[in-house]
């Protein structure tokens, strides 16, 4: 499989097929395909392993320099959240929340959340986590309960959330919380803050979920019971939480498309490389038409959605809104990561199900590419409201 298309400009193609080699590099080293099978037994990804990857310099590609980081823009992080999917896609899952909070607290952080939040993310030192989605609610504000009271100078905040990815590691979470009733009910986005808290206080509770995809990336539910953060901790303006945060979420978009690529990518490639070693009556069973149609048509939809995927990130890097072309991306990339895991199995019958074929793990890992961190359902709605049809939620 050939790699990712590279945006135009010799020197960007060459920083990226620089850096996609290192990180190739580091997984051989420290995440060979028998320590990936341990860790996803063990549902787990180390702290030191972030730790390591800092050391590489890859935890911190939108990081301005001055905080440690790189100063680059989501065609980096593509290319490293790519090759980490495509050998354990529970490290690219928390690799693509270390971005969105490195993209959030640049952009919409003052200088002091800056300071204390940055370092320590560009370094690996340090996880902060995203508080957002709840058991009642993902993308209807009208069902978030999560509420923040200012008393006494500190807010304090109780609510539940679910399904918040490196919450048991991170130093601090940033909880999307009502801290103002909005003025129009018909926009309940509006009144939302977005709190930085610690997790190191009786009032933050943190549950480990056992997951049946990305069983390493470290799904949790976090319970907030008068959980205490000082006044200034709110990161943007005061009620304009989830405005700050769409930026990062339709980041957070193409790099789960980009994270389905290599995904998929991995399960082609096995698929394929089963069919070339595997003989039967008397041939390699990929010189049969019913093995190389399923992995042909894979072909062309990796080839497409790596299109899509490339196109939403040069919008993003252009500096416009991608929030079309996000949701475009996410859709096919998720869309295809499940049809090529289904293909390659079936190229490999029984031994798929087997301990030494890894796809049974990448099959169970697509199924999350196309429920989150938007469902493709959604997805569909924002593409249909986008292209003029009316809104449907």
């Amino acid at each position: 499989m050939a790699d990712s298309i590279e945006l135009d400009g010799s020197n960007l193609a060459a920083e990226t097929r620089l850096l996609r080699e290192s990180v190739r590099a580091w997984l051989d080293e420290h995440l060979p395909v028998e320590r990936v099978r341990e860790l996803d037994e063990a549902r787990s990804v180390p702290v030191e392993l972030w730790e390591s990857l800092g050391e590489l310099g890859v935890t911190g590609t939108l990081i301005p320099a001055e905080y440690g980081g790189a100063d680059g823009d989501i065609r980096l992080d593509y290319a490293v959240i790519q090759e980490l999917a495509r050998r354990y896609a529970s490290i690219a899952a928390g690799y693509m929340v270390v971005s969105m909070a490195g993209k959030c607290i640049t952009e919409t952080g003052n200088d002091a959340q800056r300071q204390a939040l940055l370092p320590g993310l560009a370094a690996g030192r340090d996880l902060v986590s995203f508080g957002l989605t709840e058991p009642g609610t993902g993308t209807d504000m009208n069902g978030l309960r999560t509420s923040a009271k200012l008393v006494d100078g500190s807010w304090r905040i109780s609510g539940q959330k679910l399904y918040i990815t490196l919450a048991a590691d991170a130093r601090t979470i940033l909880v999307l919380a009502r801290t103002d009733e909005p003025a129009d009910p018909a926009r309940p986005s509006d009144g939302l803050s977005l709190i930085m808290t610690s997790t190191d206080q009786s009032g933050v509770e943190v549950r480990r979920l056992r997951m049946a995809g990305l069983r390493g990336a470290g799904t949790t539910e976090v319970f907030l019971d008068e959980a205490e953060a000082p006044e200034d901790a709110i990161v943007g303006e005061r009620g304009q939480g989830f405005r700050a945060l769409v930026g990062t979420l339709n980041h957070e978009r193409i790099l789960q498309a980009f994270m389905a690529l290599g995904i998929a990518e991995a399960a082609w490639e096995e698929g394929r490389d089963y069919a070339i070693e595997r003989h039967a009556f008397g041939r390699q069973i990929g010189a049969f038409q019913a093995v190389q149609h399923p992995l042909a048509e894979s072909f062309v939809d990796l080839e497409g959605a790596r299109l899509l995927a490339a196109k939403a990130a040069d919008v993003e890097a252009a500096g416009r809104s991608s929030a079309l072309e996000a949701a475009v991306a996410k859709h096919a990339a998720g869309e295809t990561a499940v049809r090529a895991t289904d293909r390659a199995m079936r190229v490999e019958a029984g031994f798929a199900l087997t301990e030494e074929s890894d796809l049974m793990r990448h099959h169970r890992d697509a199924r999350d590419m196309v429920s989150g961190p938007i469902s493709n359902e959604m997805a569909r709605n924002l593409i249909a409201e986008r292209c003029g049809l009316p809104r449907s939620y």
